[in-house]
């Protein structure tokens, strides 16, 4: 029986050591990402302008790192808050831990060069080697043309200073592991040309996340459709809200819309006559920047559109709204 005992026991402290040490290896073996490149950016005013373009109304780097008044419809930025980083997505919005986007403007990144604000951007990885949490779509920007993201460098070097210090993120167990195993290298690919609308639109809508917010996920995995919505946010003031079915279904997607329908729907918003109303308690609001995506090209919603139309047609009714005192959920 003794030997048994210690046999078993003998058994356990290998698996106790096996585990130690893979969990050793997670949190200091990886992430493994090549080293940052030698890269020195020209700011050209054309590269510049490309950048603030991408950075405002496609990418919407500003949406995460500036701060958002949830008081007025789709929370617009609040002015002079642009790039200090700060807002926090935590364990109240279903988030794995309390993730913080940073401070991107020079207060903060002065002490980085070209080369590791490029390696974080496209491959998820800090010029100190720590990985961040995908709630920034580094996968998706690692796809990107690399002067499209040298652009978007070149932008942000130009924001005002603003002084803010963010905390750290602090990821919950079991993801403060899992973390590191998400980076991985960028794959860049050079921009399709615009008369290829198809490709063109798949390009653009890798760079705007969309499929991201419009797939149904459970725990950061995708359980829906892509693209058929169904994608839960929570709100600050407790209230669910359900992404919108953008697959081309005739009933429950954007099946019965035109090309012209569907910008307009943007295009509504950079009306300088359209206002962001103030939202009371218990009143429908959204995540979606509408405001921001409303300064994107028309021939880029266009070729959103195009490729859109491609996508499998995914019957979805979405429930878009569930007050905070509701049980149920609802959306976009």
């Amino acid at each position: 029986m003794k030997k048994v005992l210690r046999i078993v026991g003998f058994i356990l402290a290998i698996i106790v050591i096996a585990i130690a040490g893979f969990l050793t290896y997670l949190k200091t073996g990886l992430p493994k990402i090549a080293h940052a490149q030698t890269i020195k950016i020209e700011p050209t005013k054309e590269l510049v302008a490309r950048g603030a373009y991408l950075a405002n109304h496609v990418c919407l780097c500003v949406d995460c790192h500036s701060e958002r008044d949830w008081t007025k419809y789709c929370a617009p930025l609040v002015p002079g808050t642009i790039g200090q980083g700060g807002e926090c997505f935590d364990q109240k919005f279903g988030f794995p831990g309390a993730f913080y986007s940073k401070n991107i403007t020079p207060y903060n990144l002065s002490s980085w060069n070209d080369g590791d604000l490029y390696r974080t951007i496209t491959t998820g990885v800090t010029k100190d080697d720590k990985a961040l949490f995908p709630l920034m779509p580094y996968l998706n920007y690692g796809k990107m043309d690399p002067n499209d993201i040298k652009a978007i460098i070149a932008y942000i070097r130009t924001l005002p200073a603003v002084k803010n210090d963010v905390p750290e993120s602090k990821p919950d167990f079991p993801m403060n592991f899992i973390i590191n195993t998400i980076p991985a290298e960028a794959t860049p690919k050079s921009m399709p040309a615009k008369t290829d609308a198809v490709a063109y639109g798949q390009y653009v809508i890798n760079a705007a996340d969309c499929r991201e917010c419009h797939t149904k996920q459970d725990k950061g995995k995708e359980v829906g459709e892509p693209f058929a919505g169904g994608f839960e946010f929570k709100m600050p003031d407790g209230s669910v809200i359900r992404s919108a079915n953008i697959t081309p279904d005739n009933e429950t997607g954007i099946g019965q819309f035109t090309r012209e329908m569907f910008k307009m729907k943007f295009k509504m918003f950079a009306d300088s006559n359209y206002h962001s109303p103030v939202i009371k308690p218990g009143q429908v609001n959204t995540i979606m920047p509408w405001d921001n995506y409303a300064g994107m090209d028309t021939a880029d919603l266009g070729a959103i559109y195009t490729y859109l139309r491609t996508v499998k047609p995914v019957k979805n009714q979405v429930n878009h709204f569930s007050p905070a005192a509701a049980n149920s959920t609802a959306g976009l």
